[in-house]
């Protein structure tokens, strides 16, 4: 259990330190520019039109799985909005980056590869339907919230500018296009499906990689104090407000633990590209999920020692 937590959180680190030492020995910041736009605009919504084309073929959802995870992350990006401005003085676009730190975790690296560890084949399903949903909800959310931010216009010229810039998002669009295409119910010729794998599989580590030439750029302690808040809202905050709505609704003990492990998680390298792409936040973002990372590893190597140690079961126990 140690050894495979190790595993999957080893390759993260190694793959940010290899963009820091690219961007520390040589490479100019141009081709952080370059990679970051590459994945932001090509590689991401290549990844998730090619996983919302298949939204049609998802098991039931059960609403309050959905409603526990996404109303938590709802409260949750409210108060971080709340943080933001009264605590550190941003602005809305700035509000809407760091609050999204506080709830968009690194689903696709960790989320799944843990639940078959921790909670064994039977959560897989609850695990996909939030990560499906994550991309759909959380990636609109802050795009509209960072449009509103820069508009403000209650006019239909104003509505009208808003609802362009939220659909011409490359990310938003793909997952729109995605939905879409998924709900035909056409497969993806052959030809085009393993095109589009073999760009979505670029796109988490080149990510990464672009979060390493960030942390050289802007450095490690490049608003501490922002980092620091990013991370109590995701490691204590988010968790502590999904369990209470599962509590709440009467979700099973499976549901439950599979929502409260994501929303547990570390900062995804996503929040990074939104920061990057809305040129606000980009250092403190940076170091957020850097330290996330490192806290949620050092907590689930505690957390595993405790469990081997025990002779109570690792499953479900909340």
């Amino acid at each position: 259990m140690l050894l495979h937590l190790v595993s999957l959180t080893a390759p993260l680190f190694l793959l940010v330190l290899l963009g820091y030492a690219l961007s520390r020995f040589g490479w100019p910041r141009t081709a952080s520019d370059a990679l970051t736009r590459f994945v932001f605009s090509v590689a991401i919504p290549t990844l998730l039109f090619r996983l919302m084309s298949d939204f049609s073929h998802l098991p039931r959802v059960d609403a309050r799985l959905l409603i526990a995870f996404f109303g938590g992350c709802l409260i949750v990006y409210a108060a971080g909005r709340l943080a933001g401005a009264s605590l550190f003085r941003m602005d809305g676009v700035g509000q809407s980056v760091f609050a999204m730190g506080g709830i968009f975790s690194n689903n696709v690296l960790l989320g799944i590869p843990l639940a078959k560890v921790t909670l064994g084949e039977a959560a897989l399903p609850a695990v996909s339907l939030v990560l499906v949903f994550n991309s759909l909800v959380l990636w609109t959310l802050v795009s509209i919230s960072v449009e509103w931010a820069r508009h403000r216009d209650l006019s239909p010229r104003g509505l009208v500018r808003t609802t362009r810039g939220v659909v011409t998002n490359p990310v938003v669009a793909s997952i729109l296009a995605g939905t879409a295409f998924g709900f035909l119910d056409v497969p993806l010729p052959g030809v085009i499906d393993q095109t589009l794998q073999m760009v979505s599989q670029a796109a988490v580590p080149l990510s990464l990689i672009a979060l390493g030439m960030g942390l050289a750029e802007f450095g490690i302690r490049t608003g501490w104090r922002e980092s620091a808040a990013i991370a109590v809202l995701k490691l204590v905050a988010q968790p502590v407000a999904v369990y209470a709505l599962a509590r709440v609704l009467a979700l099973p003990p499976l549901e439950t633990a599979a929502v409260v492990m994501l929303a547990a998680l570390p900062v995804g390298a996503n929040v990074y590209l939104m920061a990057r792409q809305f040129d606000v936040l980009s250092g403190p973002v940076a170091s957020s999920i850097v330290l996330t990372t490192a806290l949620a590893a050092l907590i689930a190597l505690a957390t595993g020692a405790c469990s081997s140690s025990s002779s109570a079961p690792l499953k479900y126990r909340l």
